[in-house]
């Protein structure tokens, strides 16, 4: 009961969001276009980056990055460390200008008329930037009323996001008294108050414990049902995963892969057999019985005693695995046969970890 209450609140929450998002701040009956949900699949893209170039010294960030991030979706940017995936939201924030190339967000030249990008978008940076000083409720009226909202809009935008990002019982407490997660919630929230078209979230997650993480994906998931896009720069493979329509993978300043996960997970190119084993000194006889039937040699994780290695013909595969580790009498915790993950795409086009 706990549970569909939740879900109760939580869908009130959304269509308090997605309503809000349809009318003015300003009070007036008339909808503001800017925030009303798209239906047409054929939008022209959120983002468009072509050619896109920023170097510091010798070190190309961009190098010539061609980039679409369709309407209406979740593009998630993955990259190593130092890909130039933090250059890039720079960028789309019109926090720095390219030194070459052409960049649109959402139809407006980024580059020559920034003031007007920055009106439809939210930023939701690395780090929580709120005033521990004041409340919750307080930091979210201030950045409305920076947006130009009247006092009552103000007020009303805060009690929306407040309800959105499930900090209600909590929004008239100091933010010095918050724990990490729930400032990382309010962050987001300032994002939101200006309704914005379009939201950059560069590692919106990071440092969350796993039930925040959820919640905060629940968040998201609504504003776009609502109407707004996202670019989400993650380094877990896993939020990509759940929460993306369109990824775009970069190294070295340039997009070396899109599409959908499962669209990548195809590029990869191969099944896998997974085996867990119950005791670690069998993990290295497992992984000698997987190697002739993989493509590559395994790959071991020692630490979860498991092994797994991609494989041509999946269910043959896996048959021959099961026998020969039965020949050898080993005991399983489990043994399987699953697609790629986004892990493996990403290592296997970079060939670096995240």
């Amino acid at each position: 009961m706990h549970e569909a209450a939740a879900g109760r609140r939580r869908g009130a929450a959304a269509d308090s969001l997605r309503q809000y998002a349809e009318r003015c701040f300003s009070g007036a009956t008339t909808p503001n276009p800017r925030h009303t949900r798209r239906v047409n699949s054929d939008s022209a893209p959120t983002i468009e980056a072509s050619g896109l170039r920023k170097h510091y010294g010798d070190v190309h960030a961009l190098a010539g990055l061609d980039l679409v991030a369709p309407a209406g979706k979740v593009t998630a940017v993955l990259g190593p460390n130092g890909a130039g995936k933090t250059t890039f939201v720079k960028a789309v924030a019109t926090l720095l200008r390219p030194d070459a190339g052409t960049l649109r967000v959402a139809g407006i030249d980024a580059i020559e008329r920034p003031e007007l990008v920055r009106r439809v978008i939210g930023l939701a940076g690395q780090t929580a930037a709120v005033e521990p000083a004041l409340t919750g409720r307080e930091n979210l009226i201030m950045v409305a009323r920076l947006f130009g909202h009247g006092k009552e809009a103000a007020k009303d935008a805060a009690q929306v996001v407040l309800r959105e990002i499930n900090l209600v019982e909590d929004g008239d407490r100091p933010v010095k008294g918050y724990s990490g997660g729930m400032r990382r919630r309010l962050d987001l929230g300032a994002s939101l108050v200006g309704a914005p078209k379009v939201l950059l979230l560069d590692e919106p997650t990071t440092g969350l414990d796993p039930r925040t993480r959820l919640d905060l994906w629940d968040s998201i998931r609504s504003l776009v049902a609502g109407g707004t896009d996202v670019l989400l720069t993650t380094q877990y493979l896993e939020e990509a995963d759940q929460l993306a329509d369109h990824v775009v993978i970069i190294d070295h300043g340039r997009v070396i892969a899109t599409g959908t996960p499962t669209e990548l997970k195809t590029k990869a190119g191969r099944d896998v057999v997974e085996v867990r084993v119950q005791r670690h000194a069998d993990l290295a006889v497992v992984a000698e019985l997987l190697t002739p039937l993989g493509t590559e040699p395994p790959h071991v994780d020692e630490p979860a005693r498991r092994t797994a290695v991609p494989v041509i013909d999946g269910t043959a595969a896996l048959t021959v695995a099961v026998q020969l580790i039965a020949e050898r009498g080993i005991a399983l915790d489990d043994i399987g046969l699953r697609r790629p993950t986004l892990d493996e795409v990403f290592l296997t086009l970079t060939g670096a970890p995240s």
